[in-house]
């Protein structure tokens, strides 16, 4: 079994993340970071905040361990378990633990769809006290001054069911993300796919199209990540129609209609 500092080391970042900042969120959460305050993402699916998560720890020189959430995430899966190994039960730290422990930057993506019992782990993290009870080791952990706890969610599928509470909501410095406007996309979408920037901006303009469709029975529009995909197939040599087909409109409805409606976006374009 690694020991902490193996598996910590797992988490550093090795290479300097490509991000264009669209304001002034690095600063805010630098300074958020300085103050021991914990961040909180809004913003649509694929607009870029994992990748901003990564550019903060590099420029932080933290690891970043990323939990993406789900409906049984379980509060031991976040702090840490007894496992049987070699006949005794030995206590392994899950991801916040580990966190806690290193130092580093622990990032919950879309924190809305963890269990309700599960989330409230953080919240003794998330204020002053800045503690993690482990109740099963019976320990309480204090957080060193360089950790710094981080969630995201996307306002947009909040629902009755799935939204996160104010007691939880209230503990956090919030920054706001959407698409980058036209030109930054361009660039963005041109960079990781690898695409001229003629075809990058057309791609942009597909998306801009899509996300107007949102109040019309589409959920969601094109992400910038959905177009990244697209740029990738057709740099490799796929037809740019064909490339948009199975890598943007397939992928954001299975309506006839709707899809009809996107491929004649797509057709209007290129």
């Amino acid at each position: 079994m690694p020991a902490p500092e193996e598996k910590i080391a797992e988490h550093r970042i090795t290479t300097k993340p490509f991000y264009l900042p669209q304001g002034d969120e690095v600063e805010i959460a630098k300074t958020a970071h300085a103050n021991q305050l914990p961040l909180l993402l809004k913003g649509p699916t694929g607009c870029g905040k994992t990748r901003f998560m990564e550019f903060l720890a590099w420029e932080l020189k933290l690891p970043l361990v990323t939990v993406s959430c789900h409906d049984d995430l379980s509060t031991s899966d976040l702090v840490g378990r007894y496992l049987i190994k070699g006949g005794e039960a030995v206590w392994v730290d899950g991801p916040l633990t580990l966190a806690v422990r290193a130092g580093a930057i622990c990032y919950l993506d879309e924190i809305v769809e963890a269990r309700k019992d599960t989330t409230v782990v953080i919240h003794p993290l998330a204020d002053d006290r800045r503690d993690l009870p482990i109740e099963k080791k019976g320990e309480l952990l204090t957080a060193p001054p360089d950790f710094m706890l981080a969630i995201s969610y996307n306002p947009g599928y909040q629902s009755v069911l799935k939204d996160l509470k104010q007691s939880t909501r209230q503990r956090f410095v919030a920054l706001e993300f959407d698409y980058p406007e036209a030109e930054l996309e361009a660039r963005i979408v041109g960079r990781e796919s690898g695409v001229d920037q003629a075809t990058a901006r057309a791609l942009v303009r597909v998306a801009a199209m899509t996300r107007a469709l949102k109040d019309s029975g589409l959920p969601e529009g094109a992400s910038t990540r959905l177009l990244i995909h697209a740029g990738k197939l057709a740099r490799s040599g796929i037809a740019i129609r064909t490339a948009c087909r199975v890598a943007i409109t397939g992928t954001l409805s299975d309506e006839p209609e709707l899809l009809a409606a996107l491929d004649e976006i797509v057709s209007s374009v290129f």
